[in-house]
């Protein structure tokens, strides 16, 4: 919006033509979605308190900690992520920009089916939500109109290729089986976010730290100088997601602000849900999806160590570990919890480095 009714009147008055430059309302971005968080927190949780009574229902079947440390505290949180994130996002970005409105778009609908979840455990008192079934399918909906919308405007080859890390200008040719792959990262991603959404600041900094090299990688895939430097795809007009991400760093810091252990309240599926999907659908719009799997290497380990434990137990009737997801298993061989969670920051740290440096690796 800010761009739109300032950047023109640049000639009148110069400090204007800033509006112009992604660099500038990227970091205007973050600092208005941090602004956001910090006066709409408090009252917001305060709000959820009031009305969730006992808060968020904890699995008896989960970390026995669990019911003396998490009980009583409020979810949703993720509401105050999606606020921040949307306002910034509006107040900052080129509105014109198709790929702007998709990937809001997406990370509202699954911020809904999230909503929806929180709802249902809620009302119901019990950690089972919305029926896994249904959820997927919603989840696969929105996907696929993302995925058809994102061919729509964008000019072949790359609407429907898909990049491979290290290659130089390799792009193999999906036709429509790109939709099925763009539906699975989205909908992966954003599930991966939501099992590793366990313990106080687990999610949000990885979430955060994804955020931040999407922003880099936005902005270098839509400049035709650095992506021809670098020799990756350049996918013109996608260097406005670079405003988005910055809103999604400043909504997750401000977020963060009030899950730092102890936690005042909790994202819930209402922001982890949505965040993944925001992370995977700016994958595939950037022509980064196999990136994503490195840079949230430690979402990835979440659900292959749920599936692996799934596995495990219905064809040998063991576990392989303790508790899934992985961050359990550690409760249960008694790490502490800000132990697991700096530990898990730093593996999610390193685990960006590497993906990022694919970029210069072709």
């Amino acid at each position: 919006m800010l761009y739109h009714l300032l950047s023109p009147l640049a000639d009148l008055f110069g400090p204007f033509n800033l509006f112009r430059y992604l660099t500038f309302r990227s970091a205007g971005a973050v600092v208005t979605a941090l602004f956001i968080s910090f006066l709409c927190g408090q009252p917001i949780i305060n709000w959820l308190r009031s009305i969730q009574g006992d808060g968020q229902p904890i699995r008896t079947d989960g970390p026995e900690t669990h019911l003396l440390t998490k009980k009583g505290t409020p979810t949703m949180g993720g509401f105050l992520i999606l606020l921040a994130l949307s306002i910034s996002t509006l107040l900052w970005a080129d509105l014109t920009n198709a790929y702007v409105w998709i990937t809001l778009i997406v990370t509202l609908g699954f911020g809904m089916i999230g909503f929806l979840d929180d709802y249902s455990k809620l009302s119901r008192r019990s950690h089972k939500g919305v029926p896994g079934k249904v959820k997927l399918l919603a989840e696969i909906v929105i996907g696929t109109i993302a995925a058809i919308a994102f061919m729509v405007v964008t000019r072949e080859p790359l609407a429907t290729g898909f990049a491979i890390p290290f290659f130089k200008a390799v792009l193999v040719p999906l036709g429509w089986f790109f939709i099925p792959v763009a539906v699975f990262v989205i909908t992966g991603a954003s599930n991966a976010v939501n099992l590793t959404d366990g313990l106080d600041g687990l999610a949000i900094v990885p979430a955060m730290i994804a955020a931040s090299c999407f922003l880099l990688i936005a902005y270098l895939v839509g400049n035709a100088v650095f992506s021809n430097y670098l020799q990756i795809q350049h996918v013109p007009g996608t260097g406005e997601l670079a405003v988005f991400c910055a809103a999604m760093v400043g909504a997750a810091l401000g977020f963060l602000w009030f899950n730092a252990p102890p936690a005042m309240v909790f994202m819930g599926d209402t922001g982890s849900l949505a965040i993944g999907a925001a992370l995977g659908i700016v994958a595939v719009i950037t022509k980064h999806e196999l990136v994503l799997a490195i840079i949230g290497g430690l979402f990835v380990l979440e659900t292959a160590s749920v599936i692996v434990q799934v596995a495990s137990f219905k064809l040998t009737g063991k576990r392989v570990f303790r508790m899934a997801p992985l961050h359990h298993h550690f409760e249960k061989k008694g790490w502490a919890e800000p132990t697991i969670v700096i530990r898990f920051w730093i593996i999610a740290s390193i685990l960006a480095i590497a993906g990022l440096s694919t970029l210069k690796l072709r």
